[in-house]
């Protein structure tokens, strides 16, 4: 009994323990989002003067697929006037990490010259009003006057950078096959004792001092190619009237003369991958 008890809360305290674990992934993998992936937000340089805002916008696109179109300042000044400012404008939209400059008119004068604006709060909001998704960053009113002053890239540089195609690193994987090339085409034919146009050049060999005798020729009733041919062109070599290489595979020619089995059985000896079948006439 206490052997049984013991075990089931070795269990339990094991499956606690596994519950724990799989919650401090969760918050570690969604601390490191947060980190590393959030989207950012920068203010740039802007060619209208105190007259406008420009700004950078990224974010993980595969992660959040949408267009961002509309950009909204809002003014935070509890201790200051005026008390609250909300600037909000749309751009031309974009899925991808952009820049734009956008000409606020007197709505930007009247927020750089707000009273109490360096001990104010700041946001700034960036949406995609179709899909519905909001991005946004909270600032000082003092570190945003800061980056405005020292802002020294513009919106149409950034963006001649973000339409640069980067550069991925390039790997030469040399070409590897199992399977050799094809052979060239040629009219030359293999020279062999079974071949009867070099029956002659055999006919002196000796074996003991005896003659090798000449094989006799015979004809075959059916030949035909198995799977796998290679496209090596050997077989066509060796009796083209019979045998046609194509570019995939080897085919018999219709009409093909059956009557010379021994350049058939030539053809099918030379063959690398015995796929070459013959069935000898009775």
């Amino acid at each position: 009994m206490n052997t049984t008890f013991i075990a089931m809360a070795v269990a339990i305290l094991m499956g606690i323990g596994l519950l724990v674990g799989i919650g401090a992934l969760s918050l570690l993998s969604g601390a490191l989002n947060f980190l590393f992936v959030k989207p950012k937000i920068e203010i740039l340089k802007s060619k209208f003067g105190d007259n406008g805002f420009a700004f950078s916008f990224k974010w993980d696109q595969s992660a959040e697929p949408v267009r961002f179109d509309r950009v909204r300042l809002h003014l935070f000044n509890p201790f200051g006037s005026p008390a609250q400012l909300d600037i909000t404008r749309e751009f031309d939209a974009s899925g991808n990490d952009f820049a734009r400059d956008l000409d606020l008119g007197i709505a930007m004068k009247e927020l750089l010259s707000a009273k109490g604006l360096e001990s104010a709060t700041l946001e700034i909001e960036v949406a995609a009003s179709r899909d519905s998704v909001t991005h946004q960053t909270s600032m000082k009113g003092s570190t945003f006057i800061e980056k405005v002053k020292s802002a020294t890239s513009s919106a149409e540089e950034l963006n001649e950078i973000l339409a640069t195609p980067k550069m991925k690193a390039r790997f030469e994987i040399p070409d590897r096959s199992f399977i050799s090339p094809p052979l060239p085409k040629t009219a030359k034919q293999l020279k062999m004792a079974t071949n009867p146009m070099f029956a002659g050049d055999f006919a002196g060999a000796v074996a003991g001092g005896v003659a090798a005798p000449v094989a006799d020729n015979y004809a075959v009733s059916k030949v035909w190619i198995e799977p796998g041919c290679i496209v090596c062109d050997a077989c066509e070599g060796i009796f083209p009237e019979v045998f046609e290489v194509t570019d995939s595979t080897c085919l018999i020619r219709p009409g093909a003369p059956l009557d010379n089995g021994l350049r058939i059985q030539e053809a099918a000896e030379a063959c690398p991958v015995e796929v070459i079948k013959f069935t000898k006439a009775s």
